[in-house]
């Protein structure tokens, strides 16, 4: 039998687990809203992808919730089907029939389209509050910030059509993120981001109006890194707005 779990500190699964607990002191993935997937790139088959799962209290969760796939969109194992319940809350395992993200779809297409190590889906009040302020805008951009340069430069390899990193953003740089709007139903949103991902080669987030955002990156520690870089700008965008500065220095 295929075992999917393993004790080691840095198994995609219990990385989850630890970073839904540090996400969630951040305010992040309250109300078991918002969801970590890590891809085994270290393992035997870097096709396989562990997801957290829908319904659950991010910073409770245990790594034999995970439901586990395989791009580019087989699911390999759910917690219902799993035997071995003891890491699983006993009420739980009793009462709840475990289902993945609603987002599961689009963190398919991120892997499927731009080869991604990790996908991060955070509520984040900041990025909320960003699409609602500049409400008529299909793009949040800000520049000369020393904390772009904590963002990679993305561009669109012609001859592969792979998104390759050349490099990192530099301070004086324009930093772009796509907005779109939401949907009911978070799968609804999959074709919308596919359209996304194709017409923004150098974006590496995706924000979602009045909902929250994505991010991505060729693993765990670069798209957590990535995060929180673009969530501290989301947070100062919104103070240079209520102090009258404007977000682009010509």
């Amino acid at each position: 039998m295929t075992s999917y779990f393993s004790d080691h500190a840095n198994h995609p699964a219990n990385l989850i687990c630890d970073l839904c607990r540090q996400f969630y002191d951040n305010n992040w993935v309250t109300g078991t809203g918002g969801g970590i997937s890590i891809r085994d790139v270290d393992g035997p088959n870097p096709n396989v992808v562990y997801i957290a799962p829908s319904g659950i209290q991010k910073e409770r969760l245990r790594p034999k919730e995970m439901f586990v796939a395989e791009l580019p969109e087989k699911i390999l194992r759910s917690p219902n089907q799993d035997n071995d319940k003891e890491q699983i809350s006993p009420d739980l395992a009793a009462n709840f029939k475990y289902k993945p993200l609603a987002c599961t779809p689009l963190f398919l297409s991120i892997y499927n389209l731009r080869d991604a190590g990790a996908v991060i889906h955070t509520h984040s009040q900041n990025a909320v509050l960003a699409t609602m302020i500049w409400e008529d805008r299909l793009e949040f951009k800000i520049n000369h910030q020393e904390q772009i340069k904590a963002l990679p430069k993305l561009e669109l390899n012609t001859k592969t059509g792979r998104i390759e990193k050349i490099g990192s953003l530099q301070n004086h740089e324009t930093m772009v993120i796509p907005i779109v709007d939401n949907t009911p139903l978070e799968e609804d949103l999959t074709d919308t981001l596919t359209e996304t991902l194709q017409k923004y080669p150098g974006a590496t987030a995706v924000l979602v109006r009045r909902h929250g955002i994505h991010v991505w990156g060729e693993n765990i520690w670069k798209a957590k890194v990535y995060n929180e870089a673009i969530d501290y700008l989301l947070e100062l965008a919104i103070k240079m707005h209520q102090n009258g500065i404007p977000l682009i220095k010509e």
